[in-house]
């Protein structure tokens, strides 16, 4: 901050205040950027909600499945999703840090075009049967594998560093806000006629292509020396690794996460506890979301500066308590709400953990951590679904659930003792020296 001199005879003049940054928004890169995160995040989204729904559908009807033995087919649907992102992350990463980034996320989402283009011509032909539903699930995980690291990538590209934190906050809401639209929209479409919510997300997919194909070139960073492949795969992992406080920040994710988790069982709890149709499914996804939704304007209009750590560990404390109620809750219209308090708790940590990982991350490895990070979110979110409905499927889904937040809480307070740097941590400031390659 610069102080004004003062004039002959005038008094000192306070220093001059530090000019408020811009909106990111008032990047054109930028405006396409976030019209193409949200445009395919509410088509992969609905396509998420609906394949649950059709897997549970179809388990129960076509193969007589129990409720039991339908929930650990939900789980095995989180599991199919997860090996190709833990087998391809290292290869996602590298891309991203080797290969035009725009380039990268235009290839991903027109490979969930074909997904959605091709489950949406089996449900017409009502065609659809487990092995498909599980193979075209696994086919979108190496998408979204790819999309991932690629998408976050460019981000620090297109603004300066000092609108980072508010360009995250609203890609954050970019995301958030697809989520509450695209489950809700894609639960009511598919109950009204349920081919058209795959022809809803090949169209959304189509256009999420196009805008970002109009964000200027992010060439890969320029590298002094360019190692084997595998090699500059492992850099990432060995960063990561030997940053603690970078560790217990993208470790706490994955693990309270991986207990907390219950999407998964959404649609065993519209259906047989609830007593409802898919659209409620949509509407609990689009709760969580909503919750996101509001806490992601707010940090956008006012990010948080001060003791930014322990704010993330209540955070996911939070997370955990909302999953305990949600689990016990008969009450649909209680569980949404419970939901919407989930989602910003989410929000809150996310937007902390997301700041800090690209602040701290030299560019020419973004990609790699990037897709670290985006490997331990996925781990969490297919492996908690995992979880979710083998623990369903063993001693019910209530139990599965109520047991989840309670190990979430658990997980908390045992990282704050065991990463003591993550309540240390006050502003968003680098906890750590950015090492060399």
């Amino acid at each position: 901050m610069a102080t004004i001199p003062p004039a002959d005879g005038d008094e000192p003049v306070m220093p001059a205040a530090t000019p408020k940054a811009p909106s990111p928004l008032s990047y054109p890169d930028f405006r396409y950027f976030w019209l193409a995160r949200f445009t395919a995040v509410m088509a992969t989204i609905a396509m998420v909600v609906v394949i649950g729904v059709q897997l549970y559908d179809t388990a129960r009807t076509d193969y007589g499945m129990s409720v039991h033995e339908a929930s650990f087919q939900l789980g095995l649907l989180g599991l199919f999703q997860f090996v190709p992102l833990a087998v391809l992350t290292p290869v996602a990463g590298w891309a991203a840090d080797r290969f035009e980034r725009r380039s990268v996320a235009i290839f991903s989402n027109l490979v969930d075009l074909g997904i959605a283009a091709t489950l949406g011509w089996f449900t017409w032909t009502d065609g659809l049967t487990l092995p498909l539903l599980f193979g075209l699930a696994a086919l979108h995980g190496v998408a979204r594998v790819f999309s991932g690291p690629a998408m976050s990538a460019i981000a620090p590209n297109i603004v300066p560093p000092a609108v980072l934190p508010r360009a995250i906050a609203m890609s954050s809401i970019a995301w958030q806000s697809a989520s509450v639209i695209g489950p809700a929209a894609g639960g009511l479409i598919f109950a009204a006629h349920p081919a058209s919510v795959y022809v809803f997300a090949v169209l959304l997919l189509a256009i999420s292509a196009f805008t970002i194909s109009r964000v200027r070139p992010v060439l890969p960073p320029p590298a002094e020396v360019r190692r084997h492949p595998l090699r500059e795969m492992a850099d990432g992992l060995q960063f990561t690794w030997r940053e603690r406080f970078l560790l217990g920040t993208i470790t706490l994710d994955l693990f309270a996460v991986i207990l907390s988790g219950a999407t998964a069982l959404f649609p065993v709890f519209a259906r047989d506890i609830f007593h409802t149709g898919p659209d409620a499914v949509g509407f609990m996804r689009a709760a969580v979301a909503l919750g996101s939704v509001a806490v992601g304007v707010g940090l956008a209009i006012r990010p948080i500066e001060r003791n930014v750590g322990v704010k993330m560990l209540w955070a996911v404390a939070a997370f955990g308590a909302g999953t305990v109620a949600f689990g016990l809750s008969t009450n649909l219209l209680l569980s949404l709400a419970l939901l919407v308090v989930m989602g910003a708790a989410d929000m809150f940590s996310v937007f902390v953990r997301g700041t800090l990982i690209q602040l701290n991350t030299p560019d020419h490895m973004r990609g790699r951590v990037s897709a670290v990070s985006g490997l331990a979110i996925s781990a969490s979110n297919e492996l908690g679904e995992m979880r979710a409905g083998s623990m369903a499927a063993a001693f019910g889904p209530v139990f599965a659930v109520v047991f989840g937040g309670a190990a979430a809480i658990g997980v908390t307070a045992l990282w704050a003792w065991i990463f003591p740097e993550l309540r240390r941590a006050r502003t968003f400031e680098p906890q750590f020296k950015q090492g060399s390659d």
